[in-house]
């Protein structure tokens, strides 16, 4: 399992630095997010006039949205470092005391996949947040001690796709709480020619629009477009993206105009042919697929979700009616208006 990689994400894999110049320095210049960039922007005001670190930051919502762009946007505001880790990273209380200890006063802490820091660890994050200091343990048995240590005030800043796996305690000591949405085309269209602008790729309206109409409603996504496109264009157009090279060189990674992918396409099918339309399990369509259920789950359900191709029952997953249509296959008798027997 796990060999079919759909194309999406294969471009996810594009190096950090490559991401890196693309990223956008302040709010000013950030797409997209409306709601969330004002929030920030009055809680950068205030912390800045009072002359104190930021309050601790939640952003949710799908990858690739800018949860990690946000955060670097408001150590540049705030005039502070910002230091990046993940939820995985850190398996033990040492790991989260080295990394608080080693912070100056008002520095930024981003930690990626926050949801997927083990529950013995969350605990510690409480009083860090709270109180800026951490109990630890030192040693085992008769010579265990607790020794207190006291951490610089600090900014937390979490980013998560599944908010619901937070436990109570830790969301409720963020002062925000934002969602990340997905993009609009316009939105999409912006930030693809300010991209090809960084990079000098010479793009037309039509052009940029066509990619932003296959990227998912995803800026990270558009950005790994962009830099194939751009290769296409190099090799087979002159250097030039107009709307018909974007629209042959996303059709040479199976990418259609809907944005639907070589494995998209394969879920909807499978479960149109082999299952009738569904309920399915995730499990079977991931065993059928040969493909991980997170990664089912993580990277193609939300978007198949969000155009409206498939639905999340309790019974299963569930074609509708667009997905029947996008597939040019006649739905089973029964089947009403919404996809649902």
């Amino acid at each position: 399992m796990g060999t079919n990689t759909a194309p999406i994400e294969a471009l996810n894999s594009r190096r950090e630095e490559e991401e890196a110049p693309l990223r956008p320095p302040s709010f000013d210049d950030f797409v997209g997010q409306a709601k969330t960039i004002e929030r920030l922007g009055v809680m950068v005001g205030a912390a800045r006039a009072r002359g104190e670190a930021l309050n601790h930051i939640l952003f949710n919502g799908p990858p690739g949205l800018g949860k990690t762009t946000l955060a670097y946007i408001l150590g540049r505001e705030m005039g502070t470092q910002v230091r990046i880790t993940s939820g995985p990273v850190i398996e033990k209380a040492g790991d989260l005391a080295g990394l608080l200890t080693n912070l100056e006063r008002g520095d930024i802490l981003f930690i990626d996949e926050i949801h997927r820091i083990p529950k013995t660890v969350e605990e510690y994050l409480y009083s860090a947040m709270e109180d800026f200091r951490i109990d630890i343990m030192i040693d085992q048995g008769p010579n265990a001690r607790s020794v207190s240590l006291t951490i610089p005030p600090f900014t937390l800043v979490g980013a998560t796709t599944r908010k619901g796996l937070l436990t109570a305690p830790l969301r409720s000591r963020f002062t925000l709480q934002t969602r990340l949405d997905y993009y609009s085309r316009e939105d999409l269209c912006k930030i693809i020619q300010r991209s090809c602008t960084l990079l000098n790729i010479s793009v037309d309206q039509e052009g940029a629009s066509e990619i932003a109409g296959r990227a998912r409603g995803t800026p990270r996504v558009a950005n790994n477009l962009v830099y194939f496109v751009r290769d296409y264009a190099q090799q087979k157009a002159q250097g030039v993206i107009t709307r018909s090279v974007a629209a042959a060189a996303l059709e040479l990674l199976e990418i259609d105009r809907r944005g639907l992918d070589e494995m998209d396409k394969r879920i909807l099918r499978i479960l149109a042919e082999y299952y009738k339309g569904g309920p399915v399990g995730l499990k079977t369509i991931a065993v059928a697929v040969a493909e991980e259920t997170h990664t089912l789950e993580e990277v193609h359900e939300p978007f198949l979700i969000q155009e409206g191709y498939l639905q999340r029952t309790a019974q299963g997953r569930v074609l509708t009616s667009k997905a029947w249509q996008v597939l040019g296959i006649e739905a089973p008798e029964g089947h009403n208006q919404l996809g649902l027997f």
